[in-house]
């Protein structure tokens, strides 16, 4: 029988996330039954969309939302041979059983030297989002100008690389230096740091006199407000995200964005990315076939974080990639992978958790 260690949501956020706001609980799980799988968790996902969903989805006392790699440890079911890996959403927790239903085998084609922390990231549910967005929502074409905020985050970074690779202009901003450098570095024509610039509007401005084509919305809000008037007429907007937004206890007032709509002919739709599940393979094969490529080539497309241990010696329980994984999120944080100690997740900034301790994420 195994024993698995869970986070659960304590009690629902009320403004910031504070770590009491979650609890750690031991479940023991049943024997296999015919049809079903033992799977341990591998990698955890830690995104932005788990702060609303949870207000809208959970219940205090519900496993905590996410994504996971987890390897196969035992299995009664012929569709899934031990040892595999797989992509899941059954949230927080060290080991589960499954059906079957609802998992996701990493591609054959996946190579063992490509980390596959990678299926959370730039060849998971984030590329995904970058790709489709793009692709479906913003219809990119080649030439045009195209606008990503949060760019050096999961889906932003992904967004403007995937524009540069389909011949268009990028212009990306992000929260510190550091992250505008990094834009600069993986082929961003543009970047500029929001939290220093004098006026936005006179940064987007002069980032491209002529306007945006495109913009691929991660944050919403003011920004968001400021940005609508440097699109260009017939111009497109992918609302992906409004992270200005989660946390805020009142909700934010205008201005409105009916103007420029109308006087600019703008599309602009929001989407959520489980809209193309049925071509999850398609949109995963190409993310995968970009990001062999310019690894072969030498070129840095994303950059993998040390991890966090599952305990002592034992599997790794987070990483990522794009330089901080979720850069937005994950502002100079840093996951080391101890060997002798065992430390608990230092949260991302959005999700305010700031300390360090010397336990394991599971203690």
């Amino acid at each position: 029988m195994v024993t698995a260690k869970v986070w659960v949501l304590k009690k629902h956020f009320e403004g910031f996330p504070k770590p009491s706001d979650f609890d750690l609980k031991k479940i023991e799980l049943p024997s296999l039954k015919d049809g079903e799988l033992l799977l341990e968790s591998v990698f955890l996902s830690v995104d932005p969309y788990m702060r609303p969903y949870s207000q809208r989805d959970m219940k205090e006392g519900d496993i905590m939302i996410g994504t996971e790699v987890a390897r196969i440890v035992e299995s009664k079911n012929p569709a899934f041979v031990v040892g595999a890996f797989v992509v899941a959403n059954s949230g927080w927790r060290s080991h589960f059983i499954s059906d079957g239903k609802g998992l996701h085998l990493l591609p054959s084609s996946w190579p063992e030297s490509l980390p596959k922390s990678l299926a959370l990231g730039t060849v998971g549910m984030p590329g995904l989002t970058a790709y489709f967005g793009l692709f479906e929502v913003c219809k990119m074409k080649p030439g045009e100008t195209v606008l990503v905020n949060a760019a050096a985050g999961a889906v932003g970074s992904v967004v403007g690389q995937l524009a540069k690779i389909g011949g268009c202009k990028v212009v990306g901003c992000a929260g510190s230096d550091d992250k505008v450098a990094y834009l600069k570095k993986i082929g961003f024509d543009e970047a500029f740091n929001y939290k220093t610039v004098t006026s936005l509007d006179e940064a987007l401005r002069k980032a491209s006199p002529d306007g945006y084509d495109c913009f691929f919305d991660n944050v919403g809000g003011e920004f968001s407000s400021i940005a609508i008037n440097h699109m260009k007429k017939y111009g497109r907007i992918a609302v992906c995200g409004a992270i200005s937004q989660y946390n805020d206890s009142v909700p934010q007032k205008g201005p409105y964005v009916q103007i420029p709509m109308i006087f600019k002919e703008l599309h602009m739709e929001g989407f959520i990315v489980t809209r193309w599940n049925n071509r999850r393979e398609e949109g995963q094969k190409a993310l995968l076939k970009w990001v062999l490529e310019v690894r072969k080539a030498g070129v840095i497309f994303f950059k993998r974080c040390t991890c966090l241990p599952l305990c002592k010696g034992g599997s790794l329980v987070i990483a990522g990639e794009l330089r901080s994984w979720y850069d937005f999120l994950l502002p100079d944080v840093i996951f080391e992978p101890f060997e002798d100690t065992q430390t608990m997740l230092n949260m991302p900034d959005a999700f305010h958790f700031t300390e360090t301790c010397d336990i394991s994420l599971w203690s």
